[in-house]
Parts: C-alpha cells; sequence; structure tokens
C-alpha cells in the first residue's frame, strides 16, 4: 500500500482540526462526540490528528457533528451531461414500446430465434 504524499497528509491533517475546531464550537468533549458518534475516544483522537481511520467511523463522527449532509459535496451526484441534453433538447416519447414475444416450448442448439 502507498504512503500518501505530503499533500494528501495535509490534507487529511487539515480535515482533523476542522473536525476538532467544529467539536469544541459544539461545546463537545472528545469522549461526548465518541458517544455520540458509538466510536471510541481513540477513533476521535486519530480523526482529529489525521491519523487513519474507517471511513465508516469518519461518516458517524461526522454524522454526529451534523455534517453528514456535507458528504455530498465531496462527491456530487453527476446529472445528464450537456450534449446529450442538447440531443434530446424538445424530444419526448410518443409511444409506448410493445413487449417482446417470449419463445415458448423446449430449445435446443441450432435454433434461431429473435
Amino acid at each position: 500500500m502507498n504512503k500518501p504524499s505530503s499533500g494528501e497528509r495535509a490534507l487529511i491533517a487539515d480535515l482533523g482540526l476542522r473536525l476538532a475546531q467544529t467539536r469544541v464550537a459544539r461545546n463537545l468533549t472528545q469522549m461526548e462526540l465518541a458517544d455520540a458518534a458509538a466510536v471510541s475516544k481513540r477513533t476521535i483522537e486519530r480523526l482529529e490528528t489525521g491519523q487513519s481511520v474507517q471511513l465508516s467511523n469518519l461518516v458517524r463522527a461526522l454524522t454526529a457533528l451534523g455534517l453528514a449532509d456535507h458528504i455530498n459535496l465531496l462527491a456530487p451526484v453527476s446529472g445528464p451531461r450537456p450534449m446529450d441534453l442538447f440531443r434530446h433538447q424538445g424530444k419526448s416519447r410518443k409511444r409506448a414500446s410493445t413487449a417482446k414475444a417470449v419463445p415458448t416450448g423446449p430449445w435446443s442448439w441450432g435454433d434461431k430465434r429473435t
């Protein structure tokens, strides 16, 4: 497994610092946050110092801090591509499609069914 680069370490440390600042701003101790997130106090310490933790524990801590909605900002849901919108602009379905016939009876090699 590759070690994180210095840029990645800086981002992780900054995230930990922000989590600690949010916790303090909400007047929570590490133990109170750990209890609310259902993780150990050591996990909160590791998060706040930029050490490795499981993703599920990070999500639990963010949820306990009321920040779970912000996770969507990390990887927003992608919508339709602009070219797809352009190609289908003004077009809508006019008819329903018919169901395809399902072959019945025994099948054997060499049968040509469409």
